[in-house]
């Protein structure tokens, strides 16, 4: 069972705003959709956010769930709780990847984030995000390399995950 996306894939996005999925990715959100029947459509949500996002971040229905009970767990009404509806239910849509492992990016999602004939999907553990190849290297590859910029000449990058390890 694949729970978890992994690698970096360019992908060409047809006039159509049709786009296939890495293989690898279409079995994590077949897995992660507890309504996927064989053969079928995958359904995903995918986040476009507010303009601090220069991507599409895409959510599992697993994923998607946990965000969505996170956001029931805050007081309603709290101004946190209406910045979280916002960002996650109303800056989001529902979409899903064909038989055929296409995913339709509509129109409105492809100009947020300047898409046209390429895309760059990212995997981010449960999720994964689609950028402009140019905004990924020059925003995400910038902070990428300060985190690994700021460690000890020779140090192991995964010094940074010793925290949260749970040993």
């Amino acid at each position: 069972m694949a729970r978890r996306f992994r690698g970096e894939h360019t992908q060409k996005v047809d006039g159509k705003g049709r786009v296939s999925i890495p293989a690898s990715f279409k079995r994590v959100i077949q897995d992660q959709d507890p309504d996927y029947v064989d053969g079928g459509a995958a359904n995903l949500v995918i986040v476009f956010g507010n303009d601090r996002r220069k991507f599409l971040e895409c959510y599992t229905i697993s994923a998607m769930e946990k965000v969505d009970e996170a956001i029931e767990r805050m007081p309603r009404g709290s101004r946190e709780r209406r910045a979280m509806e916002d960002f996650f239910s109303a800056k989001a849509e529902d979409a899903s990847v064909d038989g055929t492992g296409r995913l339709v990016l509509p129109k409105k999602l492809r100009d947020k984030v300047g898409l046209d004939d390429e895309a760059l999907f990212k995997a981010a553990g449960d999720t994964f995000q689609i950028w402009n190849s140019t905004t990924y290297e020059t925003v995400q590859g910038a902070d990428i390399d300060a985190v690994f910029d700021a460690l000890p000449e020779g140090e192991d990058p995964l010094v940074l995950l010793e925290p949260y390890m749970g040993r």
